[in-house]
């Protein structure tokens, strides 16, 4: 299998240079480049950078930046790559010029911080809708409903991956464009609004690449062959295209150096009803994406999916019930078992049930950032609500403690919402909370002898659990999955 995996990997990859040297040919010969490389792009501070493109073979090919110049002569197939020793920070624009039969410029390139952030509909909600929503409910979070007008900071760079153009070469150079005008309308607003606030919290240049697919799921972010050296996967046929927008969306991206990855996809495996599988997926998909890069500490921060009414949703396949989406959450918080992860809550960012794509994107985006900024940058910040560590069991009392809990968070009368206890029969009864140190103190009159406690177990959570101004993540104390999630 992984023999028949392999040869396909090969052929896919010979077909590509084959397309890219009869380009090459078919153009008189001269310097190409690949679409990611262009004016007004980001490069990553701090790293070797590669720059790479296709000419004629046996070509000599001349790179110059930033006081550096490096020469590469092409191979048989055309292809040629130098690599800049890692560059400074630079927020004043400078010229890349690349040398062949033919000369090349790329004007207005900064230096800082560059991220990837791909997913489905939600991280694909361009910028030009927040211009029609509604306004939403909770007023506190705001609603920058006119940022696509008021977006001026030339600081901030933008690549929006084209899937049917990323693979070939580039003659127009003009692919990364400045955040602001009819660009930033059709940009994801989740990756606008991430930058802008690392931008501003960091004061260094950021570039994002939004790699997003209306309605995909996970599997076609991921190489049947990486499925294949998973062992969860083993004698397992996976559906839904493995590869499908992998190959043309994420691999030529590779070779560009970047800072981390965002990720915010799900609803369309949550529609299947998957849990534990799911993080498996998200797993392989983390370890193909750091592979892909050749690097293993990338930062991956991901969302857990809104709330939904799915089990209103009718399926010929699956039967969707009120767990349908607690038990998904579960299945994306077990991926933080891994190392360089994170994960935002966004149990509060939906007004309606029945909204699949919920307008609360500048918040989201926020909150990755914040993410962001306490774990890659190491800001000393709250940027994580309470994350459940462990229980303990004092006569009529399940006391919760965990991550990321300050003391006395409690706005109402030191009392929590949103908890539900039980006994050895497993039924769940509403109970109520406070608050003892950075210890919850769980019960309910109706059960003497507790074995478990759950907070917001439901598609509709309305619990009011918070912590540095971020909500809890879901949870439940008996959770099944610790034990059947291996990370190795």
């Amino acid at each position: 299998m992984k023999q028949l995996f392999s040869s396909l990997s090969g052929m896919r990859q010979s077909l590509l240079v084959l397309v890219l040297t009869l380009f090459s040919f078919s153009t008189n010969a001269k310097v190409l480049l690949p679409q990611i490389l262009s004016s007004n792009m980001v490069l990553q501070r701090e790293k070797p950078i590669n720059i790479w493109g296709y000419a004629s073979p046996a070509e000599k090919v001349e790179v110059t930046f930033a006081g550096q110049k490096k020469q590469a002569v092409t191979d048989k197939n055309g292809n040629w790559s130098v690599v800049l020793m890692p560059l400074k920070t630079s927020a004043s624009p400078q010229t890349l010029t690349i040398t062949g039969s033919n000369k090349i410029e790329l004007t207005n390139i900064l230096v800082g911080e560059v991220w990837v952030c791909s997913g489905q509909s939600n991280m694909e909600y361009q910028m030009r809708k927040l211009a029609k929503i509604p306004k939403p409910k909770n007023e506190k979070l705001g609603f920058p409903s006119d940022e696509v007008e008021k977006a001026k900071n030339t600081q901030i760079r933008i690549f929006l991956v084209n899937r049917k153009q990323l693979a070939k070469p580039d003659s127009v150079h003009k692919s990364w464009a400045v955040a602001q005008d009819s660009a930033l309308k059709a940009f994801s607003a989740v990756g606008y609004f991430f930058a802008k606030e690392l931008q501003e919290k960091l004061g260094i240049p950021v570039g994002m690449i939004s790699s997003s697919v209306s309605g995909s799921a996970i599997e076609p972010w991921i190489s049947p062959e990486a499925f294949a050296q998973e062992p969860y996967f083993k004698n397992t046929k996976v559906g839904n295209d493995p590869g499908k927008f992998y190959t043309p969306m994420i691999e030529p991206l590779s070779k560009f150096k970047i800072r981390g990855f965002l990720w915010y996809q799900g609803e369309t495996n949550c529609f299947l009803n998957e849990d534990i599988s799911y993080a498996y997926k998200v797993k392989t998909l983390i370890n193909l994406w750091r592979k892909a890069w050749g690097e293993q500490d990338l930062p991956f921060y991901y969302v857990q999916i809104a709330p939904y009414d799915y089990s209103k949703q009718k399926s010929d396949k699956v039967v969707l019930t009120t767990e349908t989406q607690p038990k998904f959450w579960e299945a994306q918080q077990q991926v933080l078992r891994l190392p360089k992860t994170g994960m935002i809550s966004t149990n509060d960012l939906n007004d309606n049930g029945g909204d699949l794509h919920p307008t609360y994107k500048w918040e989201v985006g926020r909150r990755l950032a914040l993410m962001a900024l306490g774990k890659t940058y190491n800001q000393q910040i709250d940027f994580s609500g309470p994350v459940f560590k462990k229980k303990r069991i004092y006569m009529q009392y399940v006391m919760l403690s965990f991550d990321h809990l300050k003391y006395f968070v409690s706005k109402n009368e030191n009392q929590f919402t949103g908890f539900e206890i039980a006994g050895k029969d497993g039924k769940f009864v509403p109970a109520t909370a406070f608050q003892k140190g950075t210890e919850l103190v769980v019960s309910s009159k109706e059960i003497n002898k507790p074995v478990a406690v759950r907070y917001n177990w439901t598609e509709n959570p309305t619990g009011n659990l918070y912590s540095n101004g971020l909500p809890a993540l879901p949870f439940r104390t008996d959770n099944p999955l610790t034990k059947q999630f291996k990370t190795n």
